[in-house]
């Protein structure tokens, strides 16, 4: 039987040589970086509002630093106000 190739897997073979991963990890790490990029920006405002609320940060700290990082995501958003971030998170 054939093996089933994906449209990563050019990229898969590279980790595997490259790295200690096997073929499923090289996989599962391939699979996980193209959904982090997928992520809009709403939904990474709403996660990362949950990960810093977890750690005990309070709105005006959350927002500030959100603020902060979005500009340097892979595809920035364009610049968000508090209260626009406050409007994704709250609705």
């Amino acid at each position: 039987m054939l093996e089933r190739r994906t449209n990563h897997d050019d990229l898969i073979d590279h980790l595997v040589r490259t790295t200690p991963l096997g073929r499923g990890e090289a996989g599962r790490v391939v699979m996980d970086v193209l959904a982090y990029f997928d992520e809009t920006t709403e939904e990474f405002v709403r996660r990362r509002h949950r990960e810093l609320q977890a750690r005990g940060l309070v709105n005006a700290e959350i927002f500030g630093r959100i603020a902060e990082e979005l500009p340097h995501r892979a595809v920035a958003p364009p610049a968000l106000t508090q209260r626009q971030l406050r409007r994704i998170v709250y609705g």
